[in-house]
């Protein structure tokens, strides 16, 4: 079994970025300006948020914050929008998610300028993506992706099976991992809560991702021998092993899953890791303008 270190790929990537950032600015370029918008106090956000405005640091690319109340209105949260759209000296911009209960959450998306939208929600981009043109690919299934081909594992001709069809995970997963490309060429079965035998269909999979946001739910006897086995999923759970006083597992049961699988990713550590980096290509590409000329 091959651990799939999600941690070393995404600092071999930073630097990466960074190294390239850096003969930018030797040139007298500026360099990617990357800005979020955050409203309210959502803890999670906050981390996320505070992750990402600590990667660009990290590779010396520009990040600016836009934090607005809970209470604020639709029309305060499509100004700030409106205006990001049109600043010239920001490449491209998020509005964290999820969004308080008076904002249409697809309003707002579809408010952000494509050529902006690093997070790859737009419409534009995600049909783009569908149809394999050049496109923002969404953070998580963009990350998934470079952790396949750092690791050199093989999809063409391969059963791979996602579970969840989210937007932001499972749907797009699905749609990259059926092109025509590398990673790609896959065989691809999406499952859900209505799945029927969805054990069965799990254990069918050369490739398993698993994007349930149920704590735990592979277990061992859902999985073929030598399966590769990725895991989006980050629960919070009490823990008497740590001074914390929590730990955190993912959506397979790892103990059991990494005696059966070939390659597999831990949590955390594994497609975690990823995801901010996976939002820096896609700033770097906006501001090399590489997707919208």
């Amino acid at each position: 079994m091959i651990l799939i270190d999600g941690k070393e790929i995404a600092r071999q990537i930073k630097s990466e970025i960074a190294a390239e950032i850096a003969e930018m600015i030797d040139n007298g370029e500026t360099g990617p300006h990357l800005a979020a918008v955050l409203v309210g106090d959502d803890p999670a956000s906050q981390t996320y948020v505070g992750g990402k405005e600590k990667a660009c640091r990290d590779v010396g690319m520009i990040s600016s914050l836009y934090k607005l109340p809970e209470n604020v209105s639709e029309k305060e949260l499509t100004d700030v929008i409106d205006y990001l759209n049109n600043d010239d000296q920001v490449d491209g911009f998020i509005v964290q998610l999820p969004l308080p209960g008076q904002i249409d959450e697809k309003k707002i998306l579809q408010r952000i300028h494509p050529a902006k939208d690093v997070d790859g929600f737009h419409p534009q981009n995600y049909g783009r993506m569908a149809l394999n043109l050049p496109a923002y690919i969404p953070a998580t299934p963009y990350g998934i992706l470079q952790l396949i081909e750092r690791y050199k594992i093989e999809t063409s001709g391969k059963n791979c099976v996602v579970l969840g069809r989210s937007h932001i995970v499972g749907s797009p997963v699905s749609i990259l991992l059926s092109r025509k490309a590398y990673p790609g060429n896959a065989t691809v079965t999406v499952c859900h809560s209505s799945t029927k035998d969805l054990k069965e269909k799990a254990k069918q999979a050369d490739i398993l991702i698993v994007a349930m946001g149920q704590k735990e739910f592979v277990t061992g006897d859902m999985v073929k021998k030598d399966a590769v086995v990725i895991d989006v999923g980050i629960h919070r759970v009490p823990s008497e092993k740590t001074k914390s006083g929590f730990e955190l597992v993912g959506d397979v049961k790892f103990d059991e899953v990494s005696k059966k699988a070939s390659f597999i990713t831990p949590v955390p550590g594994g497609v975690g890791p990823m995801t901010i980096v996976s939002l820096l290509l896609n700033t770097l590409k906006a501001y090399k303008k590489e997707i919208y000329k």
